[in-house]
């Protein structure tokens, strides 16, 4: 597994240096870039971590670049750096994805909260894309009638329930709830649910 990173672009060689003094004082690893390009050209996919841009910045800004990324795929953490007429912009990238914003000029106990804060969500974002692939792979190896019985174990139906709208027996209802768990690997039915509800899209992808 990649290293955490925190991916620091902006035009300003001073603010730039000064990020990357910063983050490494969190003892956290830091790699900095003068512009969007720069970075588009070394990023590669897995990279952990986050992403600190300024909105302003000459050829492609920090909005068009959170834009870009998240158009290939790449749901890397961002956060915006924002002078003080910027707020509306700011705002903007928050609506399209950016977990937070900081305006300038700011301390820099206030930029490591939010970039701690951004790892965290992306370590979550991908706890949740690993599970969601483990039990999309477990979900292919149900009969058709046991996805039926996991379908309606998810919306809360009992067993007698799902015999009546399935036309079997609740006995049977049983038996194939018995094998959904053991092929889901479930510990329990709020496991089972868990599992089958993160393979579900998000509405907000």
């Amino acid at each position: 597994m990649s290293a955490i990173t925190v991916f620091i672009v902006d035009d300003d060689e001073d603010l730039r240096s000064s990020l990357v003094d910063l983050v490494e004082t969190a003892d956290l690893k830091a790699e900095a870039y003068g512009s969007a390009k720069e970075l588009l050209d070394a990023f590669k996919t897995g990279c952990e971590g986050c992403l600190v841009v300024d909105i302003h910045m000459p050829g492609m800004d920090g909005l068009e670049l959170q834009e870009r990324l998240k158009a290939d795929g790449i749901r890397i953490p961002v956060i915006v750096i924002t002078g003080r007429g910027d707020v509306p912009k700011a705002v903007k990238a928050l609506k399209t994805g950016a977990v937070d914003f900081i305006e300038k000029p700011f301390g820099g106990e206030l930029v490591l909260s939010s970039i701690r804060r951004a790892i965290e969500i992306g370590k979550r974002a991908r706890a949740k894309g690993e599970l969601a692939a483990d039990a999309a792979h477990r979900i292919e190896r149900l009969t058709p009638r046991e996805r039926e019985v996991l379908d309606h174990l998810v919306v809360g139906h009992s067993n007698k329930i799902i015999a009546a709208k399935l036309a079997i027996s609740p006995r049977t209802v049983e038996v194939h709830r018995a094998r959904v768990m053991e092929k889901m690997h479930a510990q329990s039915l709020s496991h089972l649910v868990r599992m089958a509800l993160a393979v579900e899209p998000d509405e907000d992808a």
